[in-house]
């Protein structure tokens, strides 16, 4: 039997767990929060009073926070992209009589719940009046309408090494800036931030246990698709950010400097995700491995040190870039 043949078997296999999942990581639309539990009520008396103080709330934080909320802003915002992409996986069907197959039933609920975040975050850019929204605007757009490789193809084990890894970084990030935001007496965004970041990390909670279902199923192609993804090294959809006039990918390494600096997602991060990851997955105790799985798994269980030693040697300039999308009046 193929690879690719046994990697749909195994999704069959443990299909009936998604209900389960689904319940356990996941929370009933009617009971989660939405975005309008956090902003200001249009049809309130006091709605531009409320807008008000957003203002000059904002006013407390800087140009490099800004740039950060933005970028994250219109990483939630590509949604469309995640989801088709999601869909398109091995395993994952919504066609015919497969319409009500439990991998794409999560994938419908994890994009419902991961759809607010780009709304309220989006919300509150517009009414903070800190920022260029015709700018972010256009880069979402691009963003959406470029699509992006981050090298899983259609194969389901590496998709879910990479939306564990990718869902745990945005929670750090949002988390970060939440407190971030928090310190500087923004209560409201503070909330807002760490709120999201809760649901990010139910959102990996949920993808590390996929992978570690299929690694009891198939632990030899589990463990080289994991080696595999971190060989290439795990892409975040910022990577490929533009600007207005810009190719993909131009604003992604300023943006990289600017939350360095802030310390809101670094190097180290990326490490310590991995280490999490190989000792949730406790890949040291995994048997059965075929020669080509134990290399990989001496890789990956190496990898954190070699990294260790290149981001200690690692700089982040400070540099004049200009974002178009926080004017020049945004740098404090």
């Amino acid at each position: 039997m193929s690879a690719k043949n046994i990697r749909i078997e195994v999704m069959r296999a443990i299909e009936h767990k998604v209900s389960d999942f689904i319940d356990q990581f996941l929370i009933p639309i009617e009971d989660i929060w939405q975005p309008t539990d956090f902003l200001p009520d249009s049809q309130s008396d006091g709605f531009l009073d409320a807008v008000k103080q957003i203002q000059e709330e904002s006013k407390e934080l800087g140009y490099d926070f800004w740039v950060t909320m933005v970028a994250d802003t219109i990483t939630e915002e590509a949604l469309p992209t995640y989801e088709s992409w999601l869909m398109d996986v091995e395993g994952v069907d919504q066609h015919g009589e497969n319409k009500r197959n439990g991998w794409a039933k999560w994938v419908r609920n994890w994009t419902a719940e991961e759809n607010r975040h780009g709304d309220v975050l989006n919300k509150y850019l517009y009414l903070s009046g800190r920022v260029n929204m015709k700018e972010v605007e256009i880069t979402t757009q691009h963003l959406i309408a470029d699509g992006f490789d981050i090298g899983t193809d259609r194969d389901p084990y590496k998709n879910f090494v990479y939306t564990s890894f990718q869902e745990l970084a945005t929670n750090i990030s949002h988390k970060r800036v939440g407190q971030m935001a928090k310190k500087k007496g923004n209560v409201l965004l503070g909330k807002m931030c760490t709120i999201i970041a809760g649901d990010e990390m139910r959102h990996h909670l949920a993808y590390r246990e996929f992978v570690k279902s299929i690694f009891e199923h198939d632990p030899n192609q589990m463990m080289l698709a994991f080696a595999d993804m971190m060989k290439k090294k795990i892409v975040m959809p910022a990577h490929f950010l533009r600007e207005s006039g810009g190719t993909i990918g131009t604003a992604f390494e300023n943006f990289s400097n600017c939350a360095q600096r802030l310390g809101v997602y670094t190097a180290m991060d990326y490490i310590d995700i991995l280490k999490k990851l190989n000792a949730y997955w406790q890949l040291d105790n995994i048997r059965s491995l075929n020669d080509d799985g134990e290399r990989a798994r001496d890789y990956l269980m190496k990898l954190p040190s070699r990294l260790e030693r290149i981001a200690t040697r690692m700089k982040h300039p400070e540099d004049d870039y200009q974002f178009k999308w926080v004017d020049a009046n945004g740098r404090l």
